[in-house]
């Protein structure tokens, strides 16, 4: 199986429990793909499958992890590709109760002056403001597939400047006389306070508890849990998150898929990741729309480039990701910006429909970027 989504994930580790239930448990299982990493793999589906489970980093290793379950007498030169079976996981040093209640992030910081409180709907925006926001490294080499191998540099900006930009240059031209891509966003501010892992959301009152998110603290130093980046509940201080959920609609969806019923693939292939990373693009530029309102966008590196690694005040976090990996977390945020009203819903996996469609719990802690846990 082949992740290139986080939510193939969610999908793999199904499937492996049905293997399980219908007795397939004896059929070894080959993991690889974007979206996944040796760890998750090693981790959580290995103790979920009854069998064996392989990682693969590439094609290539797939093959030679094939090779070395068919033949598993020959040496081969790739073999340690193929994991040992399972051992029961080492004890950690530092077990729950023995780890750190905060970690070391600053709690002295000014809380920003948020122009409301409760979210609202932005309909009326260009794509001629989005398109800048594209990542266009993500697009040409992660959506589109074009790739340097043994090119040299020159060659390759070559290919880029003759083949791929006008492409590019086209699709947006379509796009923009067709209407497929109609950007929507919801987003809203809300108080909220930390009390250990948990990051309790008030009502309007700043007060009454609405909700609350439990997030994973690392197991190591430096200790790192969302849940630090905000004022604790002890301290007097009422702070403020922002969320936002972005989306380009269902018509590209719906044209992509009709493309690619006719074989028409490589058409396919474009436009549906021009879709993509315009929502992507999207929640880049509506991020910094609430850094704006925040008053904190003065930190912003004037390249848009740099924004995509983070090269501003604060960060955000979109669930199933390594700081927040709780896709059912998914269900508290629609609860507070109900997106349905720009037609979005959540799928009983916790993904969101339309695809082409992001959301983010946004943080304006100076320290906070991203982590793994």
């Amino acid at each position: 199986m082949s992740g290139l989504l986080v939510k193939s994930t969610v999908v793999m580790k199904e499937n492996l429990e049905e293997m399980n239930h219908s007795g397939h448990y004896r059929i070894p299982v080959i993991l690889g793909g974007a979206a996944l990493t040796k760890k998750f793999v090693n981790g959580t589906l290995r103790q979920t499958f009854r069998g064996d489970v392989y990682y693969a980093t590439d094609a290539f290793s797939g093959l030679n992890i094939m090779e070395g379950l068919v033949h598993p007498d020959e040496e081969k030169e790739h073999t340690s590709s193929v994991p040992a079976a399972r051992k029961p996981a080492r004890k950690k040093k530092d077990s729950p109760e023995n780890l750190p209640l905060r970690s070391r992030i600053s709690r002295i910081v000014g809380i920003p002056a948020i122009p409301f409180f409760g979210t609202r709907i932005v309909e009326n925006i260009s794509l001629t403001d989005v398109f800048p926001f594209i990542n266009k490294r993500a697009l040409f080499r992660g959506q589109w597939q074009y790739r340097q191998r043994k090119l040299s540099d020159e060659a390759f900006a070559k290919l880029e400047r003759e083949t791929i930009e006008p492409v590019f240059l086209k699709l947006k031209r379509q796009c923009l006389e067709n209407n497929r891509l109609l950007p929507k966003v919801v987003y809203g501010y809300f108080h909220c306070n930390s009390q250990g892992d948990n990051l309790i959301i008030y009502q309007d009152d700043a007060k009454t508890e609405r909700l609350r998110f439990h997030f994973p603290r690392q197991k190591k130093s430096p200790y790192l849990c969302l849940a630090d980046f905000f004022a604790d509940v002890d301290s007097g201080k009422t702070d403020v998150i922002a969320m936002h959920l972005v989306t380009i609609g269902s018509r590209a969806g719906e044209a992509a898929r009709q493309l690619y019923a006719e074989n028409k693939y490589s058409d396919y292939l474009y436009l549906h990741g021009i879709s993509v990373e315009t929502a992507e693009a999207l929640a880049e530029y509506w991020h910094k729309m609430i850094r704006r309102e925040m008053n904190i966008h003065h930190e912003d590196a004037a390249d848009i480039k740099d924004l995509f690694h983070q090269k501003y005040r604060g960060s955000r976090y979109s669930f199933g990701y390594p700081a927040c990996p709780n896709l059912a977390d998914q269900v508290k945020l629609f609860q507070l910006l109900q997106p349905e009203r720009i037609g979005v819903k959540l799928t009983e996996e916790y993904m969101i429909e339309p695809e082409q469609s992001t959301s983010a719990i946004i943080v304006h802690h100076p320290e906070a970027k991203y982590f793994n846990v």
